[in-house]
């Protein structure tokens, strides 16, 4: 089941923020593929490395939320961003969103820290961050209809059971993975995902404001 658009019907500003973001990562996508191994180890977040020296290596917790492991793990997380993020972005606002983004991808790095905070794994990727605007719009638009790719048909599914689903195969394949390496999760952070999810589906409730409604009728 992979979502392919939802209704942006109701959307009223340009989502700047979503498409400099998607930019970002494509830009320092290429640039690991210029730098290979070495940008790599650099610029990603390695538990254990942060662990011996947390202020050496405080930065990595930011670039690596810009960073992928290959063409297939930047195109799902930007299609992701594409479809959600803009409505997101819409209710919150450029710069308010750009923060909770950021905040996201913070949260979700931290719980997959805590989780395995002593492997020499780098961990990279913008999924922790794009949960977290999963959860942001599993709460501003539950009932929305979200039009998903199953098997070879196209059908329109509430975004309520789609990341319903998505966050339910998050927490079903995370369960044994605490304490774990990436290596020995197929290469998924599942707990940075979770993380993002619930820290998103959180933060929404601050960051939405006030819910806007229609003015009262007179008769």
């Amino acid at each position: 089941m992979i979502p392919i658009g939802d209704d942006n019907s109701q959307r009223r500003l340009v989502p700047v923020v979503t498409w400099l973001l998607v930019l970002a990562n494509v830009g320092v996508f290429f640039l690991e593929l210029a730098g290979g191994d070495g940008f790599i180890t650099m610029w990603s977040f390695i538990p254990a490395r942060f662990s011996q020296d947390p202020a050496g290596n405080f930065i990595t917790i930011f670039t690596s939320m810009f960073m992928h492991a290959g063409w297939l793990h930047l195109g799902g997380n930007m299609l992701y961003l594409l479809i959600f993020g803009d409505n997101v972005e819409d209710r919150f606002g450029h710069v308010k969103f750009l923060l909770f983004y950021v905040l996201c991808g913070i949260v979700a790095m931290a719980v997959q820290y805590i989780a395995a905070p002593l492997v020499n794994i780098p961990n990279l990727g913008a999924s922790g961050a794009i949960a977290g605007v999963l959860g942001a719009y599993l709460v501003l638009f539950p009932r929305r209809k979200v039009r998903v790719l199953l098997w070879m048909w196209i059908v329109h599914l509430p975004a309520l059971i789609v990341i319903g689903g998505w966050i339910l195969l998050q927490l079903l394949s995370g369960i044994g993975t605490v304490g774990t390496t990436a290596s020995a999760t197929g290469g998924v952070a599942y707990m940075a995902h979770i993380g993002g999810f619930f820290g998103g589906l959180l933060l929404s409730y601050f960051f939405r404001g006030k819910v806007r409604s229609l003015p009262p009728a007179y008769y």
